[in-house]
């Protein structure tokens, strides 16, 4: 028989066990952190690298990224931009891209049929189609010869410099119009010594890259009365592989959008080149582009470039 001497002794045992599972549960569910203080994934977001130390063609592109990714940081979480390790022309970047390599996540183009069909489109047309109208770099002694270039046929007796692999390398030539393929950098040089007749560039590009050309390179000039003119939205792309991206991106530029700071980013960047350009007071020169998808919007920016205040007709 159990003396109550043991029964006393086994009761306590059992009493001290739950009292140090009592004490112990709560050290053990404490050193469980909650899932909402674990660190958030960093997205890692790869952009073109510049192709110089001088290139700062697509400064107000990358302010545009950094600024979509920022607005949706409560939605998608932190992220980390960076340019590529890699300098690459265009056709290599779609490359890169369309196979995910990881080496290159997202990218900015004219588009085209193909270029939809490889990468994914996010078709808020940046830069509001500023980029069609196109202002050219040439040798200083040319500009008597290129104010007698009034038409099409005209424009087709001159040597058009353009980027190797560059998306409107096909809308000249579709035109007729003969393209030399050059390295970027050599361009400046190349249009100076005349190879080339005529090195168009963008509105927003064609009056920094002369300041930055012009010390080194004197015989350079921006032509004075003649805008080249072709529709050419320009959109981010992505890989068809990384729709999440794609989505934070087109999310992030439509947030831009609504409150006013992508209007405000563009006009910071781009005004003084679209007073400068005075295009009011050049000739227009039509051409066509025939690589357009059927279904692009054309004119998708809030303002048409030659209604700018200061550069309309």
């Amino acid at each position: 028989m159990v003396s109550r001497h043991l029964l006393s002794q086994i009761s306590f045992l059992n009493i001290l066990r739950i009292l140090l599972a009592i004490t112990v549960l709560p050290v053990v569910a404490a050193s469980v952190p909650p899932t909402q203080q674990q660190p958030a994934t960093v997205q890692n977001v790869i952009y073109p690298a510049p192709e110089s130390e001088n290139d700062h063609r697509f400064d107000d592109l990358v302010e545009f990224l950094r600024v979509a990714l920022d607005h949706t940081v409560p939605k998608y979480g932190p992220y980390k931009l960076m340019p590529s390790e890699f300098i690459m022309n265009e056709s290599l970047y779609i490359t890169e891209i369309k196979s995910n390599s990881g080496k290159i996540n997202v990218m900015w183009s004219s588009t085209s049929p193909e270029k939809e069909r490889e990468l994914q489109a996010i078709r808020i047309s940046l830069r509001k189609d500023l980029l069609g109208y196109r202002i050219a770099l040439i040798n200083v002694s040319k500009q008597a010869e290129i104010d007698n270039i009034k038409t099409l046929e005209d424009l087709k007796k001159l040597k058009i410099g353009q980027g190797r692999g560059w998306g409107d390398n096909q809308v000249y030539k579709a035109n007729g119009i003969t393209v030399n393929e050059h390295n970027y950098k050599d361009l400046f040089r190349l249009t100076a010594e005349k190879y080339v007749d005529l090195f168009p560039r963008g509105i927003t590009e064609v009056f920094e890259e002369f300041e930055l050309n012009h010390p080194e390179i004197p015989d350079l000039s921006v032509e004075k009365r003649l805008v080249i003119y072709y529709p050419w939205p320009y959109y981010f792309f992505t890989s068809r592989k990384d729709i999440a991206l794609a989505q934070r991106i087109e999310k992030g530029l439509q947030m831009m959008i609504e409150d006013g700071s992508f209007d405000k980013l563009f006009y910071r960047f781009n005004s003084p080149a679209i007073f400068k350009a005075n295009l009011k007071n050049r000739r227009v020169i039509q051409i066509k582009n025939p690589f357009l998808p059927k279904d692009v919007p054309i004119g998708s920016g809030s303002i048409q470039p030659l209604d700018l205040p200061g550069g309309g007709t």
